[in-house]
């Protein structure tokens, strides 16, 4: 669950008839400001590969993490290599295995001394007060909660009395350690998002960076943790604050979850993950690159939607504005509205191919969303933009099981990343449609690294046709416009006519949610 629950959560608040209470945030408490440390350079991860960075003065070095086991592998090393800080930000942080095991990494830093700042969205902490209140309460440990919701009121309630305001959320996804190395991408924390659910794996993509981009994070990560939405976790519980008693009480019941842990599978395949293997043989290699990061200032949120100076989008916009021969675009959540879609075909006019995978109404898990998107279809196909959709039949597990390797029974794309002319890639947590681009907050980075760019399109080169379908649109003898989906099953080609494996309702649920005037907040 992401943005599944802001989606039924919305839509409940919208069928509400009766309100009842006013929402009400305190008021009256102190906001210490901090900042990332700066002397970190003598720390064990700045000395590492010093001897790289100084032969690529002003580059940083790049290594993608699209694998779930590795990607936790990465942050899971950094934690326990960390020295001086770990600052974290992210807009869901389940309460499951991925969860408790992330919450005791971070706990054991600060137990040896490493100043932790965890700064967290709102969206998905309802219920769970003791349990931020007690990482709270560590000597070494700072939480906020950014754009929180009011405790004395019911949250879906809030919906109405706050729209506008609860409506939008900090999207973004950022872990930086020792102020030298940083993750970004599209996970949240969550069993999905590292191939710890058995029922649904998402399709994801982070990359670690070390170098000067790792600073520009720690920077944008303190506009956050400064600002005035950012809110202390121990003010925001209603009545009276939890014993010293319950918080060692919540401590060792984490410590002995993680504990029962330690043979589970999930563990055993962390500790075989192909970047645990590497970093034991000293075999992990960090493309070097120029690179920006973009970003929404957090008073984005603040401001109505026409205060672009807040925006992310005029710092992306010179890269796809500047796009000459092609454009590759991985996008879960794909509502590019009219605006968009004009857009995309006027590239396509200019010459430029134009591909984009995003998810099927199968492979979605925001119905909602694929309402607004699928609209558009049409008008983007005829303009030329190629389309795919993922193909929810070949699973995780399918393709991992070449590696012996436990998977899901569903997939789902959820990586957010755009390749320039093989060039340059953005990669972040930014999807493309309006919740995104005008609600939510972002964060991401342009690398300028070709043989990364490169690598990604020949892999999309090379798989799309057999993960995803391709979408073509044939105009029929009685003139009327019918969509086929072109795809690959059980090693024999497939064309379906509706929506690939769904059923009467779902589609004809789905098309009905289209007609509703709400997709400026999708």
């Amino acid at each position: 669950m992401h943005r599944t629950a802001f989606s039924l959560h919305l839509l409940a608040a919208l069928t509400l008839f009766m309100i009842v209470g006013c929402a009400t945030l305190p008021t009256d408490f102190d906001r210490p400001e901090s900042y990332a440390l700066t002397d970190t350079n003598d720390t064990d991860l700045g000395r590492t590969r010093a001897a790289e960075q100084a032969a690529n003065p002003g580059k940083s070095g790049f290594y993608l993490l699209d694998d779930g086991l590795d990607a936790y592998v990465a942050r899971a090393v950094l934690a326990r290599r960390a020295e001086r800080s770990i600052d974290v930000q992210y807009y869901l942080y389940h309460d499951d295995l991925v969860g408790k095991l992330f919450s005791h990494l971070l706990l054991e830093a600060a137990d040896r001394g490493v100043r932790v700042r965890l700064l967290v969205d709102d969206m998905d902490f309802a219920g769970r007060d003791l349990e931020v209140v007690a990482m709270d309460s560590h000597p070494n440990m700072e939480v906020r909660i950014f754009n929180p919701f009011s405790r004395s009121v019911d949250r879906t309630s809030q919906y109405m009395t706050r729209m506008g305001d609860v409506t939008r959320r900090m999207h973004n996804k950022s872990f930086t350690v020792d102020n030298q190395l940083t993750i970004l991408g599209g996970r949240n924390i969550g069993n999905e998002y590292f191939d710890a659910d058995p029922d649904l794996a998402f399709t994801d993509l982070d990359v670690l960076v070390i170098g000067p981009v790792a600073r520009e994070v720690s920077a944008v990560f303190d506009r956050y943790w400064n600002n005035e939405l950012a809110y202390p976790a121990s003010v925001l519980p209603a009545g009276e604050p939890p014993t010293p008693e319950e918080i060692k009480e919540q401590r060792e019941q984490l410590n002995q979850f993680v504990a029962d842990q330690r043979d589970s599978e999930y563990l055993r395949n962390l500790r075989n993950s192909n970047l645990a293997n590497q970093i034991r043989n000293k075999q992990v290699e960090f493309k070097w690159g120029d690179a920006k990061v973009v970003f929404d200032e957090p008073e984005k949120l603040q401001h109505d939607f026409g205060k672009t100076e807040y925006h992310l989008e005029p710092m992306l916009a010179p890269y796809v504005d500047g796009v000459e021969k092609e454009l590759i675009i991985f996008s879960p959540y794909f509502v590019p509205g009219k605006p968009g879609t004009a857009f995309l075909v006027e590239l396509v006019q200019r010459g430029v191919r134009v591909r984009i995978l995003t998810n099927s109404l199968a492979s979605n898990d925001v119905g909602i969303v694929h309402a607004g998107y699928q609209k558009y279809r049409k008008k983007m196909l005829r303009g030329g933009v190629e389309l795919y959709e993922l193909n929810k039949k070949l699973t995780r597990k399918e393709r991992k099981e070449q590696k012996g390797k436990t998977g899901s029974s569903k997939a789902s794309l959820h990586a957010k990343s755009f390749v320039f002319d093989r060039r340059q890639v953005f990669i972040g947590s930014l999807n493309l449609d309006p919740r995104a681009l005008e609600h939510n907050t972002e964060i991401g980075v342009v690398l300028e690294v070709p043989e990364i760019a490169e690598e990604m399109a020949v892999r999309f080169d090379e798989n799309i046709e057999e993960i995803a379908f391709r979408l073509e649109l044939k105009k029929e003898h009685d003139g009327y416009e019918r969509l086929y989906w072109h795809g690959w099953e059980d090693g024999k080609q497939v064309v379906y006519t509706r929506e690939p494996h769904t059923g009467f309702w779902r589609r004809f649920g789905t098309s009905f949610m289209g007609v509703l005037p709400i997709e400026s907040q999708l």
